[in-house]
């Protein structure tokens, strides 16, 4: 199957995240339970539909620690434990992290130096299990606000639907 992804640039916020829950929601009914697939999936489409700095997830790979997983973009840091940076503080606080500006935010940790602002949303499996997070960095102060959040929770909520992650254990 050849599929495009979206240019949602253009649109309204909420026109595009419209859009691309649509395509994302056809796109991983084909993955089953494949998390990998799932993430790397879910990275692209956001990342160039939107044409962030940065799109991706950390996986919990051990109670405290989190490990880069699929994204796109710069390279990204490789480890983060639970409460440093945006993305510790959303997985040890399990809530999503809306940051309009990264130079104001306490241990803000600097993968590329070009990120202004930030959004990172936890990721939960069937059982409830935080299993990853998914950030997303922009260039532009203020990028993200609620709309991208709920938009992300929704699109998120395929792992608490779907995924194998937490089931293995």
């Amino acid at each position: 199957m050849a599929e495009t992804t979206l240019d949602v640039r253009g649109l309204g916020k909420r026109d595009a995240w419209a859009q691309l829950e649509a395509q994302l929601a056809a796109l991983l009914d084909g993955v089953g339970g494949d998390d990998i697939a799932a993430m790397a999936t879910v990275s692209c489409v956001v990342h160039q539909g939107f044409g962030h700095l940065w799109t991706g997830f950390y996986r919990v790979v051990e109670p405290m620690l989190l490990r880069v997983g699929p994204y796109q973009g710069t390279l990204g840091c490789l480890e983060i434990a639970f409460g440093r940076g945006v993305c510790g503080t959303a997985a040890a606080e399990r809530r999503t992290v809306v940051v309009p500006d990264v130079a104001a935010f306490p241990g803000h940790i600097a993968c590329d130096g070009r990120s202004r602002s930030e959004i990172v949303v936890p990721v939960f499996g069937p059982s409830g299990a935080l299993v990853a997070v998914f950030d997303i960095d922009s260039e532009r102060p203020g990028a993200f606000d609620d709309d991208d959040a709920r938009a992300l929770e929704r699109i998120l909520g395929w792992f608490a639907r779907t995924s194998v992650v937490d089931k293995r254990a």
